[in-house]
């Protein structure tokens, strides 16, 4: 079985940047045709132009996850257009710049907001995009990403933390309600990936990640790309419910 992505329709949000247009380019290099999703329309148009100078197939849309309706007119949009998808990468997620916070200084306003995209948009991304999943002729694929931070109780970050835990237990969960269906959920646990996103991380905890790991470079979004790429494909059609760390080694499951 071979691992590519042809004749499969991927939609991979908060695609505009960072990690998001690398799973989205690493995808489309596997064959896939991308609908790139993001909260910054600009952004997400500007990755699926880039796609598409590379002689990709890739569509832009706009969409706030956590918001209930955007969702559900984006999943109208991309029937409409795409006729339907294949595989869903939620990637989307709020991580730049809330962390460094002791867990009693976090104010109610930002852990709601960190709840609200990071585990309710996910939900509702699932939910919307879940009959067309299920009607998938290639097998539907559901990937979620999930952090290491959850795995090794990353301090100072406990919203962004208890959300990607979330994610985690949400993954093993859907995989059963999906099981019967034939459709796949699994999640990769990055480790400190370096990317726009990462770059107000204190040195320290950077540091940390490279001493701490069994691969002592900084991770860079190339080292991430490949698993989604497995997870996505008919290689992993009898893998679900599973975490995937992805770190050097920094942490297992």
């Amino acid at each position: 079985m071979s691992v590519d992505l042809n004749g499969r329709t991927i939609l991979v949000s908060g695609a505009a940047r960072g990690l998001g247009a690398a799973f989205a380019q690493a995808c489309c290099s596997a064959g896939a045709r991308i609908a790139v999703a993001d909260i910054d329309a600009d952004g997400a148009e500007s990755t699926a132009q880039k796609l598409r100078e590379q002689g990709g197939c890739a569509e832009a849309f706009a969409v706030d996850i956590a918001d209930p309706g955007a969702v559900d007119v984006l999943a109208l949009d991309v029937a409409k257009r795409l006729g339907g998808i294949d595989g869903l990468l939620n990637n989307a997620a709020l991580a730049t710049g809330i962390g460094g916070k002791l867990f009693e200084d976090i104010d109610i306003d930002q852990w709601d907001q960190v709840m609200r995209i990071n585990v309710r948009g996910t939900w509702l991304m699932t939910k919307a995009f879940s009959p067309m999943l299920r009607r998938s002729a290639k097998g539907g694929r559901i990937l979620n990403i999930a952090s290491d931070t959850a795995l090794w109780g990353a301090p100072r970050l406990l919203h962004y933390v208890a959300s990607k835990g979330a994610i985690i237990s949400m993954t093993r969960s859907l995989s059963r309600e999906f099981g019967e269906d034939g459709v796949t959920v699994n999640a990769l646990a990055p480790g400190l990936v370096r990317v726009q996103a990462t770059e107000y991380v204190p040195e320290e905890r950077k540091q940390l990640y490279v001493d701490g790991a069994a691969i002592r470079r900084p991770q860079v979004p190339d080292d991430t790309v490949g698993a989604a790429v497995f997870l996505l494909s008919d290689a992993s059609a009898f893998v679900s419910g599973q975490i995937l760390p992805v770190n050097g080694g920094f942490i297992s499951a």
